[in-house]
């Protein structure tokens, strides 16, 4: 079974390659990182990890048993007790219930071990894996949005 990790320096070549691997896959359903995060990578997460020392983020890497990276979980934009939840697993791990199992163990984190009170979160209106996690792991619709060009829902979950 894969393990949810708290993001460190160790898992930077194994995160690169989840994110190279599965940069077309992730662009079907959000916005393309773009180029620069590939050549700029090790400075971007550098930056990643050091708001992660401050609390102002947290981010998990889903990790199977010989390291490779399967999903990421986060949670953004920590402030007055709640963050903005994103998460995207790999295309070969997808359908097998990983992001709902990883969602809930981040929302458990959150609660216990990082005092929020609620988590927000959007998604596309065609994006419906993603609308089905969020619903199975308590979320609820806030109100509908426009995500870059795209409508979209908000979601919230109180803690």
């Amino acid at each position: 079974m894969p393990a949810l990790q708290r993001l460190s320096p160790a898992h930077a070549p194994a995160l690169l390659a989840f994110e190279q691997e599965n940069r077309a896959y992730f662009a079907a359903f959000v916005p393309d990182r773009g180029d620069a995060f590939f050549t700029e990578f090790d400075a971007r997460l550098q930056e990643r990890l050091d708001e992660q020392a401050t609390g102002e983020c947290h981010f998990h890497v889903l990790v199977d048993t010989e390291g490779a990276i399967l999903g990421r979980v986060n949670l953004i934009d920590v402030t007055d007790g709640e963050a903005e939840l994103g998460y995207r697993i790999a295309k070969s791990a997808s359908g097998r219930g990983l992001a709902t199992a990883a969602v809930r163990q981040v929302c458990a984190l959150a609660a216990e071990q990082y005092g929020l009170r609620a988590l927000r979160a959007v998604t596309t209106t065609d994006n419906a894996a993603s609308q089905a996690v969020l619903t199975r792991t308590g979320f609820t619709v806030t109100g509908e949005i426009v995500i870059g060009d795209a409508p979209g829902f908000a979601y919230r979950r109180d803690l």
